[in-house]
C-alpha cells in the first residue's frame, strides 16, 4: 500500500470516501501477495493494483458498489478451465480481496496509520474479513498505542497482542479467533497487515555505479544511504533526491550503524584500504545481502586479505563477489539492474534462470514488501 499512500492521504484529508481493496489471501501462482492494494477514489480515479491487470476491472466495479453501499465485501478471483478469460486470474492462481469503504467518520485511525507508514514508523492494521464480527472493522496497533475496535473488547485484546508480535517480525497474514478473542476457536478471521520501516540499503563508494544502484534501490523501496570517505565524490547532488549521503570511512560508519536481516550492503569501492576493513565488519553482522564489486583478480586478492584478517569460511560464504548476476552488463545502469536482480533473487529464492527454462509457478505467493 505504500505506493498509493499519497493519493489515499489526499482523499482522506478532503473527507472524500474511497473504496480500498486489499489482497488478504493468495494461492498458487498469484501476481501480488497479501497486502497488495488498489483504491477507487473521487471521480473514479484508480491507484494501485491487486493482480497486475487480470481482475482490476471487476475490482473497480466492486469498489464502486462498496463506496455506494458502505458494506464491506469479500471476493475471490481465480482461474477457470471452463472459461479461462472470464473475470479471473489467467496465470492460474487465486486471490481473495477485502473491499471496504474508508472515510474519516468510519475509520478514524486511517490518517494516523497513513502518517506512520509514510514516516517509516511501525504499525499493524487488523481488519475483520469474516465471521460474526463486523466485516471491515479495523484496529490500528502501534508498539505503545491502539486505536479503533473490532467490535468486542476480548477480540481487541487478543488481536492487539498478536498484532504486536507480527509487527516485531514485519509479518502479514490471517489469524483466527472466537467471537470474543478465544484462542482455540476458528469463528472470526482477522487480517493483520504489518508496516515495518523500509529495509535499508547501504552503498559504499560514491562512484557512478553507486548513483545507479542507489536509484534502483530507492525504486525497490529501500531507504538508501551512500557512504564514502572522499568528500569530493560524496556530494548529494550526484545522487537521487531522498538518498542519504554520508562522508566517513566506510568501516567506521558501518560500525556505528544498526543493521538487521533485511539490510542490503553493496560495496562498490574495490579498493583494499576501504573494502577489506568494511567487509570485515559487514560479514560479522546481520544482513540479507552483502555484495562487493571488482574483477575476479580483485575478488581473489580480497578473499585472501579477509582470510588473513581471521574471517571464517561461513562468514566468507556470505559474500556475493563479484557483485550481481551475469547479464552482460556494461553501463552503470545495467550493472545496477544486475545487482538488483541478484538481491531480489536471493530474497525470494529465485534461480536467476530465464523463465523459459523453468517450470512451475511464476509468482511465488508471499507477503508484500514491507
Amino acid at each position: 500500500m505504500r505506493e498509493i499512500l499519497p493519493a489515499l492521504r489526499q482523499w482522506y484529508a478532503a473527507g472524500a470516501p474511497f473504496g480500498l481493496a486489499t489482497v488478504v489471501a493468495v494461492s498458487r501462482s498469484a501476481p501480488r501477495g497479501p497486502g497488495a492494494a488498489m483504491a477507487v477514489g473521487p471521480g473514479d480515479e484508480v491507484v494501485g493494483s491487486v493482480s497486475g491487470g487480470c481482475v482490476e476491472g471487476a475490482v473497480f466495479e466492486l469498489a464502486q458498489e462498496v463506496v455506494e453501499s458502505g458494506e464491506a465485501r469479500l471476493a475471490t478471483f481465480g482461474y477457470s478451465d471452463e472459461d479461462a478469460f472470464a473475470v479471473g486470474l489467467t496465470c492460474g492462481g487465486e486471490i481473495t480481496l477485502l473491499v471496504r469503504r474508508v472515510t474519516p467518520g468510519e475509520d478514524v485511525s486511517f490518517g494516523a496509520v497513513a502518517d506512520s507508514v509514510a514516516d517509516g514508523r511501525p504499525v499493524t492494521v487488523a481488519t475483520v474479513i469474516d465471521g460474526p464480527a463486523p466485516r471491515g472493522a479495523s484496529l490500528a496497533v502501534w508498539p505503545e498505542e491502539v486505536s479503533g475496535s473490532l467490535g468486542s473488547t476480548g477480540l481487541d485484546v487478543a488481536v492487539t497482542a498478536d498484532a504486536r508480535g507480527e509487527l516485531a517480525l514485519g509479518a502479514t497474514g490471517q489469524r483466527h479467533y472466537g467471537p470474543h478473542g478465544e484462542r482455540r476457536e476458528d469463528v472470526v478471521t482477522v487480517f493483520l497487515h504489518s508496516f515495518a520501516p523500509p529495509p535499508r540499503m547501504l552503498v559504499f563508494g560514491a562512484i557512478d555505479y553507486a548513483a545507479a544502484v542507489a536509484r534502483i534501490g530507492d525504486f525497490l523501496g529501500y531507504r538508501v544511504t551512500v557512504c564514502d570517505a572522499r568528500p569530493v565524490f560524496a556530494t548529494p547532488k550526484r545522487f537521487p533526491e531522498g538518498v542519504e549521503v554520508v562522508v566517513d570511512w566506510p568501516h567506521r560508519y558501518l560500525r556505528g550503524t544498526v543493521t538487521d536481516e533485511r539490510t542490503v550492503i553493496c560495496v562498490l569501492t574495490h579498493d583494499p584500504k576501504f573494502d577489506v576493513p568494511l567487509l570485515e565488519e559487514a560479514l560479522r553482522r546481520p544482513a540479507a545481502y552483502i555484495g562487493a564489486m571488482g574483477s575476479r583478480r580483485t575478488h581473489d586478492d580480497r578473499m585472501q586479505r579477509l582470510c588473513e584478517a581471521g574471517l571464517s569460511e561461513p562468514e566468507l560464504a556470505r559474500l556475493r563477489s563479484p557483485i550481481g548476476l551475469d547479464l552482460g552488463a556494461r553501463t552503470p545502469e545495467e550493472v545496477a539492474v544486475s545487482v538488483a536482480a541478484e538481491i531480489v533473487s536471493l530474497r525470494w529464492g529465485g534461480s536467476g534462470a530465464p523463465l523459459t527454462a523453468t517450470a512451475g509457478a511464476i509468482h511465488l505467493s508471499g507477503p508484500e514488501s514491507l
